[in-house]
């Protein structure tokens, strides 16, 4: 089922998305939007670089299987009384050179499991962060579709209210001709005018909601402030979104086999029980395999042994076997057993935090789903209802049958609900999406 988890759709989209410059800003779609904030996501950046650092330990790891090798080279000159190199004993004062070399080879037999308990954790420690990646890479997919969704929202916003100045506006108009005529008195000119500056008002607030939208979309996405930044709008038909059949108790039981957190916080109890193996193995002993060979030259000799036959001569090899038997370690061994059990036991409790803040989280959107549909149906027979009224009242308006007032609270009415509809809409949307996201649909706009 991960391979329909919605992210995954996207970053296949990804792959053959056109590329972004700063010169097309002004129709950007949501995929494009979701591109550009994983592109530019910092906190995506530095898990990915720490995904990094989880691979160079397992390379580590893997290395203590293989023997070390080291080689040693040394040049002294010596005057005075000195020790020589060759015969081991003390010259008389003098002054003279020698050389030393010498190549050493370690390797571990056994180590009590440490080696391969440690590569075991860092393979581990690769598959919890492959799961973190993906976890954020979801957080940062779903805030930029809710941020992209206001902005949707804002736009509409806007063309109700341009609509509502229009309509305040032809009114004005007409009723100005009616007062110049004589047919209505001034007071209605003067009302109408208040009303149409409360409406002026509206779209100004609603233009500036619409901008603030945008530069919150813009900084998730972290791009610079760009006034022609607009993004492509939907067609988005409320009836087209539906809340799936499944309880809150079925949502939870799929989301626990597919969100990535979980996964990652019972990969934390895996590697933390390989830490307490890898402390446990401190108790043990350990074996190793070591070689050795050295050798050396010296000035003194140079005219009676040349510097190859010194080199050959000295020649010194050695190869055996060392064992290590822990018996005191100052509590040290104790006390990182003890560490890695507390480890083992957080990480049993992360994974509970991880669970409860999911459940937590699908009956928050399961409630705010349910209640934005019945928010969303009330509100369209509300809008229904008030735009009759207002069409009633804009006719009886114009004929004087009311006055500017009653109009005006008519046409305030119709603009409140229009709003409250809107609002609903898209709490609605966004909700099912939400829901989607936790049963591993895909997420389509």
């Amino acid at each position: 089922m991960n391979k329909r988890f919605f992210v995954t759709l996207f970053l296949i989209a990804f792959n053959v998305s056109r590329g972004w410059t700063q010169e097309n800003v002004s129709n950007l779609s949501l995929e494009e939007c979701v591109q550009i904030g994983l592109e530019n996501n910092l906190e995506l950046q530095r898990s990915i670089l720490n995904q990094e650092n989880n691979h160079t330990n397992l390379m580590e790891s893997k290395g203590q299987r293989y023997p070390s090798l080291s080689m040693t080279s040394s040049y002294n000159y010596s005057w005075g009384r000195a020790l020589d190199n060759v015969t081991n004993d003390y010259l008389p004062s003098s002054s003279f050179g020698s050389a030393g070399f010498s190549v050493r080879t370690n390797v571990s037999l056994f180590s009590g499991g440490r080696i391969n308990n440690s590569i075991n954790q860092a393979i581990v420690d690769i598959k919890a962060g492959e799961k973190n990646l993906e976890a954020t890479k979801n957080s940062i997919v779903l805030n930029i579709i809710n941020l992209f969704v206001n902005v949707v929202f804002a736009k509409e916003q806007v063309n109700v209210a341009a609509s509502q100045l229009e309509v305040t506006s032809n009114q004005l108009e007409r009723t100005k001709k009616l007062v110049e005529a004589g047919a209505l008195p001034i007071s209605d000119q003067y009302d109408l005018e208040a009303q149409n500056a409360t409406s002026n008002m509206e779209l100004t607030n609603a233009d500036n909601n619409l901008r603030l939208a945008k530069l919150n979309l813009m900084q998730a996405i972290q791009i610079p402030y760009e006034e022609e930044f607009d993004v492509s709008v939907p067609d988005l038909d409320a009836e087209n979104f539906l809340i799936g059949g499944e309880s809150v108790n079925e949502v939870y039981a799929i989301a626990l086999a597919l969100m990535p957190e979980v996964k990652a916080a019972k990969l934390g109890i895996e590697s933390a029980e390989y830490g307490v193996k890898i402390a446990k193995g401190a108790y043990y002993p350990t074996i190793g395999f070591g070689a050795n060979a050295s050798t050396n030259y010296n000035e003194l000799y140079k005219d009676v042994v040349p510097f190859w036959e010194q080199f050959d001569g000295n020649l010194s090899e050695v190869i055996g076997v060392n064992l290590n038997i822990p018996i005191f370690s100052n509590l040290s061994n104790k006390a990182n057993l003890q560490r890695a059990r507390v480890q083992k036991e957080l990480s049993k409790i992360n994974v509970k935090e991880v669970q409860n803040r999911l459940r937590q989280d699908i009956e928050t959107a399961y409630t705010n789903a349910i209640a934005a549909k019945q928010s969303y149906e009330s509100s369209k027979v509300r809008v229904s209802s008030l735009e009759e009224a207002f069409r009633m009242a804009q006719k009886r308006f114009e004929v004087g049958m009311i006055n500017a007032v009653d109009f005006q609270v008519a046409q305030n009415n119709l603009f409140n609900a229009q709003a409250d509809l809107l609002q609903a809409k898209y709490q609605y949307i966004f909700s099912v999406k939400v829901l989607d996201f936790y049963v591993g649909n895909p997420l389509t706009l």
